[in-house]
């Protein structure tokens, strides 16, 4: 058994049992995985694939468990090379992160900023998408870390750390009726065609909730996933756009912002990892510039932790910071 016939058969699951696909994204070629994935299951004596023909239709039992156990090795095996090159080369490296438009666009430049400024040496690489993407690439291995908003149940078997709360704003052109109000209601906003996030991202099932709560079904006429996009699309005048309250900028000042926070439960942005992960001293460092009361120490704490629950418990003194 090798590695690398391991590394195959993660990739082959990775890419919807995709082998050409799957010898793309390892630089190698079709046949060659083939031809790996045939002599571990004989090296087993049972089949990780069923076939239809030469193509590959589904995952057995035997093969889900063992890919899964896979996947823990290949980690592993990261781990040891990251260790190594904490002691070989401590200010080298890659840092990669997947997270939502929002977080990257608003929240990650002036972070990314500092930690380069410090780790001038360290590859970063930001790639952005939905949670069920997020949680993807970090199961994966593709991604270092996710930083989620939204759907943290599909976070579970990982680590997770809070960060921050944030809530939300309203946003209208300066001519609408909203923006003369004082006090603007759930009934109030409930009167005018919506234009807010993509159901998944940022909190959306918050939303939903208030306007359930207060019994009124909501008229949504636009979603995206971008915050910008969003605002673009009020100026057109769509509707009332619904955004986290740090996506509004000084740059945004054609449109009115109306703190939305009485009408809507604060949402959580949380920092996700694998447990088996061995976290370099940058990648401590870059959590800290994140989310300032999460230092070396409270990370070390979560990560002897069983679950979530308890990494949950552990910070409920803690006062987060509201963004």
């Amino acid at each position: 058994m090798k590695i690398q016939q391991l590394r195959y058969i993660v990739e082959i699951a990775n890419q919807n049992l995709n082998v050409t696909e799957a010898a793309n994204v390892l630089y190698t070629s079709q046949p060659g995985i083939s031809k790996q994935v045939r002599l571990l299951e004989d090296e087993l004596g049972l089949e990780i694939f069923e076939r239809n023909g030469k193509n590959l239709k589904a995952i057995t039992p035997a093969g889900k468990k063992i890919i899964a156990i896979a996947r823990e090795l290949l980690v592993k095996t990261q781990a040891i090379r990251a260790i190594a090159e904490e002691y070989t080369q401590p200010d080298h490296g890659v840092l990669r992160i997947a997270t939502t438009n929002t977080q990257a666009r608003y929240m990650l430049p002036a972070v990314v900023e500092k930690f380069s400024k410090k780790y001038p040496n360290v590859s970063l690489h930001v790639h952005q998408g939905s949670p069920n993407q997020l949680s993807d690439a970090l199961l994966s291995g593709e991604v270092d870390f996710a930083i989620v908003t939204e759907a943290q149940y599909l976070f579970n078997d990982v680590i997770l750390l809070p960060c921050y709360k944030w809530n939300r704003s309203i946003v209208v052109k300066s001519d609408h009726p909203l923006a003369k109000l004082k006090h603007v209601t759930i009934e109030d906003l409930g009167k005018y065609p919506l234009v807010t996030y993509t159901f998944g991202f940022t909190g959306q099932s918050d939303l939903d909730y208030a306007f359930n709560s207060a019994g009124i079904l909501p008229n949504i006429v636009f979603t995206a996933t971008d915050a910008d996009v969003i605002k673009t699309y009020v100026k057109l005048g769509f509707g009332v756009g619904i955004i986290a309250s740090m996506a509004y900028t000084e740059a945004d000042s054609d449109l009115v912002a109306i703190d939305a926070s009485h009408l809507f439960k604060s949402s959580m942005t949380q920092i996700a990892f694998k447990r088996s992960m061995f976290l370099r001293n940058y990648m401590y460092d870059f959590i800290n510039d994140f989310s300032p009361h999460l230092t070396r120490q409270n990370v070390e704490k979560a990560e002897s932790l069983q679950d979530n629950n308890a990494i949950q418990k552990l910070f409920e003194k803690v006062e987060l910071e509201e963004k």
